[in-house]
């Protein structure tokens, strides 16, 4: 299974990798959208979103990662990443947009693999959206899930936020 980054000229290299190789020896937390790479740092994030550009996710969600960055820095967490299920570029604009790339890192799983291998994703296809990701989020060490939380109800932001995450690490 592999999570991608929109690659473009000026952009680091990143690693289209393995999940178990990119959460080796590694502190996660991760929040709605995909991962890429990071080989030399210790702690991440991950914060996984329904969708790039849905309402929620853009005034609510991500701006909560977004507002706390320093605290996740102060608690040795190297990068924050949103993984949402659609395509690197849509991700791509969807971070210029909320002006967030110095803040969090946006990937996107593109085939929705990711969400479906953690039983996260959900199928909205009788509302013409296809495969969703559950709104949900996570605290990773070394591969191991120290803290999962997954909203009941994925039209409100409370336990998949960053202050959640934050109390848990």
């Amino acid at each position: 299974m592999f999570l991608f980054k929109e690659l473009a000229h000026g952009t680091k290299l990143l690693l289209l990798m393995s999940l178990p190789t990119l959460l080796q020896d590694k502190k996660v937390v991760i929040f709605g959208i995909p991962v890429g790479y990071i080989l030399e740092f210790s702690m991440l994030h991950f914060q996984v979103l329904e969708g790039a550009f849905t309402g929620v996710c853009s005034e609510e969600h991500v701006p909560t990662y977004m507002d706390n960055a320093d605290k996740f820095k102060a608690k040795g967490i190297d990068f924050v990443i949103c993984v949402a299920i659609n395509d690197p570029y849509t991700m791509n604009e969807w971070a210029e947009k909320l002006q967030g790339n110095d803040t969090i890192e946006f990937y996107g799983d593109f085939d929705g693999s990711f969400h479906r291998s953690l039983k996260l994703a959900t199928d909205l296809s009788n509302v013409l959206l296809g495969t969703r990701s559950e709104r949900w989020s996570a605290y990773v060490v070394d591969g191991v899930i120290k803290a999962l939380n997954v909203e009941e109800d994925p039209s409100v932001v409370t336990v998949s936020a960053a202050q959640t995450i934050l109390e848990q690490i």
